[in-house]
């Protein structure tokens, strides 16, 4: 299962973002993509060491892309619709660092900062990202990375549940799967990288043996959303499937779909009944699991009661960016042993440290992304642009969906790929259409 997936080589139209490509731009392009890889397996980046680290690179990257620019004889920047809702937002958290306007500054700035980094990749992959054949290479790395960190997450589960890579305790606790402390958060990052083996199956350009091993990858990292006990990832996940249909009914050729899907579904439920279907029929029927612990249902409406009373004493600009945990703890209406220091719902949370401005720049920013990706997602089985802004969407939509029941957009290493999807599902069409081009030569 975890063999490379090889994305046929497509013809590159000649475009001006041909002509300035250089050696600096894949080294920007690939360094981002190693960051996005890095992230995740260190610990989801949580801790000040990776966060430095995540904003560092950032920052290198994009110092070498500049220097790339200042030597090229035009410099050209390319605009992204998502960049002015991202900017918008920006210009807010700068006016929340005024005095007196966060109830924390240096918290505020401090995820200032990690703003930033967020904000730089999705420029950088807007300005890098524009061949083809790097489309081809970043899909087979991301489906083969996605594989092994899922069979890694698994045996870990098998062997050693109780430790990050065997021998590492988490201080205060956890409910460990893969490289993360809190099993939802991997569920999140599965629930991103599905789509990028996913749709790549259901396409025209893999054939035999690429299309399985592309269905089989997808199968093995949506099994182990189950595997892994999170509720919240079943729902997402359960709710990519059903867009997934969606689009794939949607398209009017449809021969091998049926025999495709089914092998798909078929080979998900076996591997979770084969693995771990006792313990994920319980986690269903909500049953508790020996040794491990998590907020209930109920404290999590008791959180979110509390998170609308906060938001409602600073509705305007809120509390200031990255302020709940300094500010929640004289909201909390229960007595509980857990470390509340998230809403556990990214929607309450982003109301509540930046208001109602805030909150409608983040839907701005959303309807920007579906707007553009919806576009361009026609015939997305024959195009490449298409079958990309697909495979973003439904990226996309899992972490949406589960934002209602927990945080990854407060997790680095999830958020970073949730941005940087979402700026790839808005961006241009600008990949060849290989069949377009080859019908076009034959004509010639």
């Amino acid at each position: 299962m975890s063999a490379a997936i090889a994305v046929p080589e497509l013809a590159e139209a000649t475009t001006p973002k041909a002509e300035r490509h250089s050696s600096k731009d894949e080294v920007v392009l690939y360094g981002l993509v190693a960051l996005l890889m890095f992230c995740p397996v260190a610990f989801g980046a949580v801790e000040p060491w990776a966060i430095f680290f995540l904003e560092a690179v950032a920052a290198v990257l994009l110092t070498i892309w500049m220097l790339r620019q200042n030597k090229s004889a035009e410099i050209r920047v390319e605009w992204n619709p998502v960049f002015a809702p991202m900017l918008a937002f920006f210009s807010i958290i700068c006016i929340q660092m005024l005095p007196g306007v966060s109830a924390y500054q240096h918290a505020t700035f401090a995820k200032l900062l990690l703003y930033v980094a967020y904000g730089t990749a999705c420029f950088l992959v807007t300005q890098s990202l524009t061949r083809t054949k790097q489309l081809r290479a970043i899909a087979t790395g991301l489906a083969v990375y996605g594989t092994g960190v899922a069979m890694f997450a698994i045996l870990q589960s098998l062997s050693s549940a109780d430790k990050l890579y065997w021998v590492r305790t988490p201080r205060f606790g956890g409910w460990i799967y893969g490289p993360y402390v809190n099993h939802n958060h991997y569920a999140g990052l599965m629930e991103m990288l599905v789509p990028v083996p996913l749709v790549f199956a259901f396409t025209r350009y893999p054939h035999g043996r690429e299309r399985w091993a592309a269905a089989s990858a997808a199968a093995l990292m949506g099994a182990t959303i189950f595997l892994c006990g999170s509720r919240g990832g079943m729902i997402a996940f359960s709710a990519q499937v059903a867009i997934f249909f969606c689009f794939l009914f949607k398209e009017r050729r449809r021969e091998g779909v049926v025999f495709l899907l089914g092998g798909f579904l078929l080979l998900s439920v076996g591997l979770v009944a084969w693995i771990g279907g006792s313990q994920v029929s319980a986690r269903l029927s909500t049953m508790s699991i020996e040794n491990r612990s998590e907020l209930a249902g109920d404290m999590r409406l008791q959180i979110d009661r509390d998170t609308l009373r906060m938001s409602a004493k600073r509705p305007i600009l809120g509390w200031g960016f990255g302020t709940f945990e300094d500010v929640y703890p004289r909201f909390r209406s229960f007595y509980t042993n857990h470390l509340v220091d998230k809403a556990h719902n990214d929607y309450l949370q982003w109301l509540s440290e930046t208001g109602v401005i805030g909150f409608l720049v983040l839907l701005w920013f959303l309807a920007k992304v579906v707007q553009q990706g919806v576009r361009k997602s026609h015939n997305w089985r024959s195009d490449v642009n298409a079958g990309v802004a697909v495979a973003a969407i439904l990226a996309i939509s899992g972490i949406l969906v589960h934002s209602f029941l927990d945080f990854n957009l407060e997790i680095p290493a999830n958020a970073l790929l949730f941005y940087v999807f979402c700026t790839v599902a808005a961006m241009d069409p600008r990949f060849a259409n290989h069949h377009r081009e080859r019908g076009e030569r034959k004509a010639t």
